[in-house]
Formats: structure tokens, sequence, C-alpha cells
């Protein structure tokens, strides 16, 4: 591994060198380019499509993480795709992490799952670089993050290298339907995802060897409320564990044949090469995704931890929740409004039903982070207050 990346680094000093090179002609009476012509130049060359790349001058490498904490994970597979020359040398990482629930990129976490319920049970919230929708994650579920070119980018062939090893193993025959999901009889076991940029890209998705699916299910129930929210929302589908079709099966030897069934493929193609063509990959490569190993990594990984990137990123939303307070001889119902901004409560508001009305609710929780139980403080306080003082304020803003 050390091997690959010092590879890497002495690709980025020559053309460090080659830059100072340019510097020494320019010094010697030639008009140096303008920051425009610079400019120009660049985008010519990106414009111009890559030399293509032979198969047999292709090597792969199968790089299995010995982290199984989501965000330094996370952080690997940013640190990999920003960093790593994959022209000639195409990778698959193959992690897993501890209990977690991960929402891509552009996702509510909170109209995805009860997060402050998460927390109670340890289970972590993360928040991935690429689309798509939220996921559970535990060491029974194992990833697949394929790394390439982003011309050579192609998920089919990718899924198909999962469902050919499943084969190739258990005889398990699985599927790959209109949504890109890989199915078994009908149920889901993959689900997948991309992050699309120049000059790498990436395809990820889970396979569902044995995860728990009973904190599954509870992980990914929201607290009942109405979210507004344009934020990308997940499909739910049945989804189901490769044990429960065939009992041998386990992460080890599923991690071992997604591996094989990758390194015996050739790389732009679904021909196998058998072990001829394993033989010349360089195989499987433990890593240890650490400040050593990857300089840098421990920022990404500080990045996406942070309650900015996990909470803050979130789209604007508003939720909605219906209450009751009491009067006299009638209560009355009432619903509270919440607009929430960068993760933080912006305004907070009550409004009869049936009305356009929105009266401002004094509370030190505006302006503070919202989670369920913040929104459940405000209803318990609010339920303190009579309807004749509910309608005292109502009057008053008219």
């Amino acid at each position: 591994m050390s091997a690959l990346l010092q590879r890497n680094f002495s690709q980025l000093r020559l053309l460090l060198s080659s830059a100072g090179q340019v510097t020494r002609l320019a010094s010697s009476g030639v008009e140096p380019p303008s920051a425009a012509q610079q400019e120009q130049e660049i985008r010519k060359q990106r414009r111009q499509p890559p030399p293509v790349v032979p198969d047999s001058d292709i090597k792969k490498s199968v790089f299995i993480s010995q982290s199984s904490d989501v965000f330094t994970n996370l952080a690997l597979e940013d640190w990999l795709y920003k960093n790593f020359d994959f022209s000639r040398h195409h990778v698959l990482l193959l992690w897993a992490n501890d209990p977690c629930v991960v929402i891509g990129r552009h996702q509510n976490p909170f109209t995805e799952a009860n997060v402050s319920q998460l927390v109670e049970r340890g289970i972590t919230l993360a928040r991935r670089n690429s689309g798509g929708g939220a996921v559970y994650h535990d060491l029974g579920n194992l990833n697949c993050t394929f790394f390439s070119p982003r011309e050579r980018y192609d998920r089919k062939y990718n899924l198909n290298i999962v469902t050919r090893a499943l084969f190739r193993e258990w005889a398990i025959k699985a599927e790959i339907n209109e949504r890109d999901d890989i199915v078994v009889l009908n149920k889901k076991i993959s689900g997948t995802a991309a992050k699309l940029g120049h000059p790498n890209s990436y395809h990820h998705c889970t396979i569902l060897a044995s995860a728990n699916k009973l904190h599954l299910g509870e992980s990914l129930v929201r607290e009942p409320a109405n979210y507004i929210s344009k934020a990308t929302a997940s499909v739910p589908s049945p989804i189901r564990n490769l044990v429960d079709v065939n009992r041998t099966v386990n992460v080890a030897q599923l991690r071992s044949a997604v591996g094989y069934e990758y390194l015996r493929t050739a790389a732009t193609t679904l021909e196998d090469g058998g072990s001829t063509q394993t033989m010349q990959q360089r195989g499987f490569q433990l890593v240890n995704p650490t400040e050593k190993w990857f300089p840098g990594i421990e920022e990404l990984r500080a990045s996406y931890s942070s309650w900015d990137w996990v909470i803050g990123k979130t789209p604007k939303f508003t939720v909605q929740k219906e209450l009751e307070v009491k009067g006299d001889e009638q209560d009355m119902k009432l619903q509270l409004c919440v607009e929430v901004e960068a993760g933080l409560m912006k305004e907070i508001g009550i409004q009869l039903p049936q009305s356009d009305q929105v009266v401002p609710v004094v509370t030190a929780l505006q302006g503070k982070p919202y989670n369920e139980e913040n929104l459940n403080g405000i209803l318990g306080a609010l339920k303190l207050v009579s309807a004749s003082n509910v309608k005292q304020a109502i009057n008053g803003s008219a």
C-alpha cells in the first residue's frame, strides 16, 4: 500500500517539477502567458478526451479498510477520490461500519430517522458526500466503493461484479432492478449511489449479509410530524439479508468473494479472466486509514463528523405538529410551526387550524439546533398555556 501511495506522490512531484521548468523558460526572455490565457488553456485541455488506456495496461487492487468507524471510512473514501490516480489503476474499497445511519448529501436526517433516538441508542448519524437515500449500517453489512476515472465510470459493470460473486460463491441468483438496486427474490439486498467528478469518480453500494433488521427498521422511523422539505427523500423498499437465502453467508466470505470476482474480471468489460487475470493484478491490501498512511485524512474525518456537515448541511425545511391547549369551556387545537435553516430553528409560531395567521412564540430555543427533543420541549411548554391566553395573543397580533 505504501508503495502505491509513494507512486502517486511521485507523480505529484513530477508535475511540480514540470511547473518549475515552465518558470525557468519564462524567465529566459519568453513572455509568460496571462492568467486568462492559462485558464483558457486549462479549459481546452479539459474538453479533450483523455487517452484511451487498454484493459491490459490497467491494474486492479482491492483495498480493505481496517476501521469500522463510519466517519473514518467516509474520510478514506473521500481521500482516495481526491488524491489517487486511477488512470491505470482501478480500486475496489471494501469496508464495514459499527451501527450507524448514513444519509445522502442532500437529505434531511429528520425526515429519514428519529435523530434523538439514534443518539440514545448509540447509533451514529452520518452524512456521505454522494446522493441517494438513507441506509442502516452495522458489521453485518458490507460496503463496496468502486473507483475509476470519470470516463470509465460504469455502474452496471460494478453491480454485475456483485451479482456474479454471489452466484459463483453460493449459487444465489440476484438481479439488478430499474433503480440499480440488487434484489433477491424481489427483496432488496443492496442500494446504490455515486459521486461523479473530474478526473475521478466512484460508485458505492451496500450488501446486506446479516444486518440486524430490527435495529434497521427502528432506526429509520422518524418523529410523527408534518415535514415540509425539498430534500431528497428515500424510497422505502422491502429488504432481505443474504443469510435468509443461504445460512452459510458471512461478511468475511462475502468480502473475499466480491474481491476475487473484481480481480478476475477485465477492467472495462465483464470478461472473466479467471486465475490468469487475477495473478496479473495487485491483489488484496489491508489499509489503515490513519494520518501516517493518508496525510490529511484526520482533517477530512473532522469535517465529516462535524455538526455543520451532519446537521447544518440539511436543506431548509418546516415542521408542523398539532397540539391542544386547555380551555374553560372547550379545548383549543393549534398547530406548532417551526422553520429550520442550516439546522437551526429560525422562526417558531402557532396557528389555528384552517388559518394562515401565525403568532410568534417567544422561547429561548429560537436560534438553537433543531431536534425532536427541542421540538417536544416547545410543545410541552405550550400545553401549559391556556386557550384564553392564546386567543388574546392572536387578537393582539391581528
